[in-house]
């Protein structure tokens, strides 16, 4: 027991380390052609799913943390305030200090929470005496998930010369059915885990989306919009277009990234049920 302690602790160190490098150099980002996605969430949700929801949460203040430091000490853009209460405070007063304080940590804390209890959730209902059923029915989520993620980025990055309706969705469908049948194949005759460890990314990532951009509808409309020299009625299609694009791709990528590293080191150190 002494000992899982002192690994559990040795590896959220070691999390915490590579949150830290992450956020402060380009390690936190990888360039897909229209977007940098960003990935700094994907080590606060493999701490959460190997070391505990506590540590997990941990975990995300640290990264609530080095985006507040960063936002601070060299903010890259005129809506850096929302994460940076000290900037807030001087811009909006001192309400500005709590509505900062909230958008930069606690998405970034339950990023740290959420993805274990989901992972937990889908591995019991995979390996029940229903898992054919719910294989299937997480399967197909997954496949609609995608689908919707493709169509969003060949969207993106035809839209000088849009491809037509009709192909977009082709594409998408065919992604989306191709993976679902790989993904059938591999829980059905190998393991349930490949499909806790996607949810547990789709979850963690889609949790720091959409509650840092809902917390910016709610709480910094007006200056969301000022500082985007836009109208307020605007604030709403910008954040739902980061939801529906930027959300989803990097939901995508941390399912993807979560799975295959998850995979490995559950095989040096099984996940506790």
């Amino acid at each position: 027991m002494r000992n899982t302690k002192t690994a559990e602790l040795v590896l959220t160190a070691l999390f915490a380390a590579i949150i830290i490098i992450m956020a402060f150099t380009p390690l936190g980002y990888i360039p897909l052609v229209v977007i940098n996605a960003t990935i700094i969430h994907i080590p606060v949700i493999l701490g959460a799913l190997f070391c505990g929801s506590k540590k997990g949460g941990f975990l995300g203040f640290v990264f609530g943390l080095t985006s507040f430091i960063k936002n601070t000490v060299m903010p890259s853009s005129l809506s850096a305030f929302v994460f940076s209460p000290v900037l807030a405070a001087s811009m909006v007063g001192t309400s500005g200090i709590f509505k900062s304080a909230f958008i930069c940590f606690v998405p970034r804390i339950l990023v740290g929470i959420l993805p274990y209890y989901v992972y937990l959730g889908v591995r019991k209902a995979v390996t029940s005496e229903n898992k054919k059923i719910w294989s299937t029915v997480l399967n197909v989520l997954i496949g609609v998930f995608l689908l919707v993620g493709c169509r969003a980025f060949i969207n993106k990055v035809f839209d000088a010369n849009p491809l037509s309706t009709g192909a977009v969705w082709a594409i998408s469908a065919i992604v989306g059915v191709v993976v679902f049948a790989a993904l059938e194949v591999f829980t059905l005759k190998k393991s349930g885990s490949v499909s806790a460890f996607i949810y547990a990314g789709v979850v963690g990532a889609m949790t720091n989306t959409i509650l840092v951009m809902g917390g910016i509808f709610v709480l910094y409309k007006n200056a969301y919009a000022d500082a985007l020299s836009i109208d307020p009625g605007a604030v709403l299609g910008v954040i739902g277009g980061v939801i529906s694009f930027n959300g989803v791709i990097e939901a995508i990528v941390a399912a993807i990234i979560v799975a295959a590293l998850g995979v490995a080191l559950n095989k040096i150190k099984p996940i506790q049920k």
